[in-house]
């Protein structure tokens, strides 16, 4: 078929176009000479409107301009604020009013960390939370240091406002002798004093403050955090071998080897309340101190602590830990009962990170990367408990160093109950504000005190005899929780815990391989994990139990999950 060919008259407006060609059947239109003259119109306007808008634009930039040249003193006399933004509400921190009242004049912040001791009993952990009907210690902390005025009102609704983050968090009813929390506090406080007694003056006694440093605008308490020390304070009656007729006993102990003394002179009838009250009056011996001593010994220095974490394997680097010391006390005896307390120092690197203990220089060249999962509360207690049960079921010590291999076994956790956070360390913080200072006098602005819980030592000691080390002993004194829990070790019969004996092997049945179901896996109890019992808490439960495949539940996990599941 034909195309026809038409054409369209320009328009004497816009004639620089070139004719349209139409052609038949395309969708294309010609344009009309009415409707360019139209459209011409319109361009016309839209050019007129936008030279009348540059217009209007130059004169507000102009008074813009006028008005930033302007002095605070001359906006202030005209009933406004000098600064270029406003606060939520639209006033200031230090201008307008609340309730009819004039606001408090503003008062800087500076950069602080709080060192301070608690007893957790009766609070929901050390962290602040978003539920204001959970009591926590840092919820208190802070009530405390608005009612002083370290905190403004205008930062009372959010903590996050002051960047407040602590060096260690601790579960409910976890003790600290020291923790620390870093924030941005008023420390030019109008008619206070003395800042430490003030907030103390507001504080329950069950939290102290030690004392406050200004610190550097970056410092971080988590991140500053090189290590940390916990004691882990129980009856020495936990070093006793098992009892003769438990399962324990039988997988462990052979059948020639002779009765301890103790279990000698017990009838294997003899109730659990009789053991117990004969338990409490049985003291250790130097020679059973010292040789406990060389079982922690064994777990100082650097090795791959995977079999002491939860969810990580020997492949994991993080689990490469240097344990810097492992001090064993000697027992101490509390009314009828004898305790010994073990103090462990355990530092955040990993093995390739870590310096010299002889140096004093970090290399530019190394990049610390810190993880905290290693010194969070759960290695702490496997490890005690290993050290516990090795020595009282006669284990040779070599195979401790077994346990730092590639194979996975069971490694139980001592009750939460003799769990302290003693202090948390900042070597590396400190290292480099001394040498900052030694180039400024102390009346510096910029001249910062070190972070130093041993400075307060007799007032922390003191705050855990009457805070802490009673309530731990009274608890046990009224619920043996430290008996239960060895009771429940030794009645096991199955093959998770035949590492431990005298024949100095991890058989195959003890080697745990993930995702493989286990006939009889050992089973925690729920109870141990508790520091408060009260009748009725299905938490703490004679027969509640945890899941014996929490390993392998473990390592489904994301790290940042596995991290806050440890602390």
């Amino acid at each position: 078929m034909a195309e026809t060919a038409v054409d369209v008259p320009q328009s004497s407006s816009l004639g620089k176009r070139p004719h349209e060609e139409v052609v038949s059947g395309s969708s294309k239109r010609p344009r009309l000479p009415e409707q360019e003259q139209a459209s011409g119109s319109v361009v016309a306007e839209a050019q007129s409107k936008e030279q009348g808008n540059r217009g209007d634009n130059a004169q507000k930039r102009k008074a813009a301009k006028k008005g930033a040249n302007k002095s605070r003193k001359a906006f202030k006399e005209e009933g406004k604020d000098g600064r270029r933004g406003t606060r939520r509400g639209g006033t200031t921190e230090g201008d307008g009013a609340v309730d009819g009242q004039p606001k408090a004049e503003r008062l800087p912040k500076r950069a602080c960390a709080l060192l301070i001791g608690f007893c957790g009993e009766g609070y929901n952990g050390m962290q602040i939370q978003p539920d204001p009907n959970l009591k926590t210690i840092e919820n208190t902390l802070f009530d405390a240091l608005v009612k002083v005025g370290a905190v403004s009102q205008d930062n009372a609704d959010d903590p996050v406002k002051v960047k407040i983050n602590r060096a260690a968090r601790t579960d409910a009813g976890v003790h600290a002798a020291g923790n620390l929390v870093s924030m941005k506090l008023i420390v030019d406080i109008p008619g206070v004093t003395d800042l430490v007694a003030r907030v103390n003056d507001e504080l329950p006694p069950e939290i102290r403050v030690w004392n406050y440093v200004r610190t550097r605008n970056s410092f971080q308490a988590r991140s500053a955090c090189d290590s940390r020390k916990y004691t882990y304070f129980f009856p020495s009656y936990l070093l006793l071998p098992a009892k003769p007729t438990s399962g324990m006993h039988k997988n462990t102990v052979e059948s020639t080897q002779p009765p301890h003394p103790f279990w000698a002179d017990s009838s294997a009838e003899s109730t659990p309340a009789e053991d117990l009250r004969r338990k409490r009056q049985w003291r250790a011996s130097p020679d059973d101190v010292t040789r406990f001593r060389e079982f922690a010994q064994k777990f100082e220095g650097t090795h791959n602590f995977h079999n002491f974490t939860v969810g990580r394997d020997f492949k994991d680097k993080s689990c490469i830990r240097f344990m810097r010391s492992i001090e064993v006390a000697d027992p101490v005896v509390y009314g009828e009962t004898e305790w010994i307390s073990v103090l462990l120092h355990g530092q955040s690197f990993m093995l390739h990170q870590i310096v010299s203990p002889v140096s004093t220089l970090v290399l530019p060249s190394i990049r610390i990367h810190r993880t905290d999962h290693f010194l969070s509360p759960y290695p702490q207690r496997k490890m005690i408990c290993v050290m516990i049960l090795a020595y009282r079921s006669n284990t040779p010590l070599q195979l401790i160093e077994e346990l730092f291999g590639p194979r996975n076994i069971l490694a139980p956790k001592m009750p939460a109950l003799g769990l302290l956070l003693e202090y948390p360390i900042f070597e590396s913080y400190n290292r480099k504000i001394t040498a900052d200072n030694e180039k400024m006098s102390p009346t510096d602005p910029n001249f910062r005190q070190p972070i130093d819980f041993e400075a307060h030592r007799d007032e922390i000691e003191k705050f855990k005899q009457e805070w802490i080390y009673t309530r731990v002993r009274a608890t046990e004194q009224q619920i043996p929780i430290f008996d239960e829990w060895i009771r429940s070790i030794d009645k096991y019969a199955g093959k998770d815990l035949t590492y431990l004996g005298p024949k100095g092997i991890i058989p195959s049945e003890a080697v745990i391989k993930q995702g493989e179901r286990r006939d009889n896996p050992f089973r925690e109890k729920r109870k141990f994990d508790a520091v408060k019992f009260v009748e009725g808490d299905a938490a703490v439960d004679d027969d509640a139990e945890g899941d014996a495949e929490v390993e392998e539940e473990g390592q489904n996990l994301g790290k940042a999950e596995l991290t806050e599941m440890e602390g």
